[in-house]
């Protein structure tokens, strides 16, 4: 018997530790080599485990377990063939006065062609699924051309690249990528008087958040305050281009895209509030990589988007959709989910009218955009409705001071209530 154990990898600088999220293959079924195995859940991402050699598959580590890099996840019997490892079906009786048919054998699979030819793996089918993509239209690069993780991923930001055909009705909700609700639990029917109570593990991305959350709290000398913009020219500029926009490019023109630039153009004004603390020293930073707080169903990631100051709107617009994508598919790389100097986070697509977003350490400042409502303001001697839209800057005041905080948002409200001067670079 010759067994080869599987251990977990190394999958990032500072990740110690992952959880077992849950098998793909059962224990004892026969695996071949780079099939996947089980997925990996880690500070971050959530990651596919490939089979390291071809035999039967016995399972150490169970669904939920936290392990920590170089344990035993499983065993693999290399001894073992597929037939082998197959559970045995007794063969049905037949009765004596009706003879027994034989099944002619089925041809054996060529070389270049078998069963796994053009299958998805569980991981990828999962992927093409979510995003419309016929598995005919992928070419598998795994083993015997079985259709990989990252074939899908592949289609999928393929899929984004490409102006879609059918523009009036996008896959993506590409106006509010940044926090695209996740899919809310079916409510279940409960007796009345019920006493019954519910237990279930934190997921490791889960228990993540609250941790950096709570160290925001507690470390950062961490203060809010508020201004509100009226988005009549914003949303009028939009409405007037917004067809010429989709044609040109493919995608909508959204708030996040506007909204980004606008921040990018003012924080290389004001690098403070483009800084953080590195120990006893100030890093300020000549570019906004800006991150967008995305809502999935395992917890909140924010991906940045290097060089925003750089991009133009369409390529905003372009990147964030694919980082929407990647994240409520499970995708996203570690390198796509580290970085950034400023975060943007969208509360209003859940009907948020105002509140005070934490900072995500180690930046020093996060934006929290809120619900446009139509409220009565006054402008000059009249009152008139305008769609309104509060902010709010969070911000460490160990980096920033509270007047710098404030002009910092006075800035941002101009240039959204006047884009043309925005576009101009005036």
């Amino acid at each position: 018997m010759s067994v080869v154990e599987l251990r977990v990898p190394s999958v990032g600088e500072s990740i110690n530790e992952v959880t077992l999220s849950r098998w793909l293959k059962e224990d004892g079924s026969f695996v071949k080599l780079d099939e996947s195995l089980c997925e990996f859940e880690s500070d971050k991402a959530t990651l596919e485990f490939p089979s390291e050699a071809t035999g039967k598959l016995i399972h150490v580590a169970k669904e939920g377990d936290d392990l920590a890099i170089g344990a035993l996840v499983a065993k693999i019997d290399t001894s073992v063939s597929a037939g082998e490892s197959a559970p045995s079906t007794p063969p049905a009786e037949t009765p004596a006065s009706t003879p027994a048919v034989s099944k002619p054998a089925e041809p054996a699979p060529s070389a270049t062609s078998n069963y796994a030819t053009g299958h998805p793996s569980p991981a990828a089918g999962k992927i093409l699924k979510e995003n419309d993509i016929p598995a005919t239209a992928v070419a598998g690069t795994g083993r015997d051309g079985r259709i990989t993780k990252d074939d899908a991923v592949k289609a999928v930001e393929n899929k984004v690249a490409t102006p879609a055909a059918k523009v009036e009705a996008p896959a993506v909700k590409v106006e509010a990528p940044a926090a695209t609700p996740a899919a809310a639990p079916k409510a279940k029917d409960v007796p009345a008087f019920s006493r019954d109570t519910e237990r279930k593990k934190m997921t490791r991305m889960r228990r993540t958040i609250a941790k950096r959350l709570v160290s925001a709290k507690n470390e950062t000398a961490m203060l809010t305050t508020f201004n509100e913009v009226d988005l009549t020219e914003l949303m009028a500029l939009r409405e007037k281009y917004q067809d010429k926009f989709v044609a040109k490019y493919g995608i909508k023109l959204g708030f996040m895209s506007l909204f980004a630039k606008a921040c990018a153009k003012i924080l290389l004004q004001m690098p403070e509030v483009n800084a953080m603390i590195d120990g006893e020293d100030f890093v300020y930073h000549n570019y906004a990589d800006i991150s967008f707080a995305i809502s999935t169903p395992n917890g909140l990631v924010v991906p940045p988007i290097r060089n925003v100051e750089s991009l133009s709107f369409a390529e905003v617009e372009v990147e964030l959709k694919n980082l929407a994508g990647k994240a409520r598919n499970g995708t996203l790389t570690l390198e796509e989910m580290s970085g950034g100097t400023f975060t943007i986070t969208n509360g209003g697509v859940f009907g948020s009218l105002l509140s005070t977003p934490i900072i995500n350490e180690p930046q020093s400042a996060i934006l929290g955009m809120h619900a446009i409502k139509n409220r009565p303001i006054a402008v000059g001697d009249k009152v008139e409705i305008r769609p309104m839209m509060y902010l709010a800057l969070s911000y460490d005041h160990r980096v920033i001071d509270g007047s710098s905080s404030v002009t910092f948002l006075v800035k941002v409200k101009e240039l959204l209530e006047d884009p043309i001067a925005m576009l101009l670079d005036i």
